[in-house]
C-alpha cells in the first residue's frame, strides 16, 4: 500500500480558549504523526461564522490539515473526532493531482485576492 494526500477541515467548538484550541488542534496532528502520517500543512482559519449552527452556536475555529496517510490512518483520525466533544464538524477527503497543484499554490499565496488588491493600489 501507499500513501494517498488527505486534506481534512474540522469544525472546534466557539467556547474554548485559544490554548485549548491549539491543544486539540497538536493532539490530532500528533495521532497522524504516531500512525505514520505525513503532516504537509496545518492552517489555523480561526474564529468563523457558520452558514448554520449546530449545536446551537453559530460560530467555530476552524482548522485545516492536509497530509499523506495510508489509507487506513483515516479510520482512526475520524473514531478520534467522534469522540472529542470539542469537535462539532470534520471532513476528510482525498486529494486527487489537480487538487495537490491547487494546494500547493493556495499555500504559495497566489490566491490571496486581498494582497493583490493591495498591491494594486500600491502601484
Amino acid at each position: 500500500m501507499f500513501q494517498k494526500n488527505y486534506e481534512t477541515v474540522f469544525i472546534l467548538t466557539p467556547v474554548l480558549s485559544e490554548v485549548q484550541m491549539k491543544d486539540t488542534v497538536d493532539k490530532f496532528v500528533n495521532l497522524l504523526k504516531e500512525e505514520g502520517a505525513d503532516i504537509v500543512n496545518v492552517e489555523n482559519w480561526g474564529l468563523k461564522k457558520m452558514a448554520y449552527p449546530i449545536q446551537k452556536k453559530s460560530t467555530g475555529f476552524y482548522v485545516l490539515v492536509e497530509f499523506k496517510a495510508l489509507p487506513n490512518v483515516i479510520n482512526k483520525l475520524e473514531i478520534e473526532f467522534r469522540r472529542d466533544e470539542k469537535v462539532m464538524r470534520f471532513l476528510t477527503t482525498v486529494l486527487d493531482k489537480h487538487a495537490i497543484i491547487y494546494a500547493e499554490r493556495r499555500r504559495k499565496g497566489e490566491f490571496n485576492k486581498k494582497a493583490e488588491a493591495k498591491e494594486e493600489q500600491v502601484s
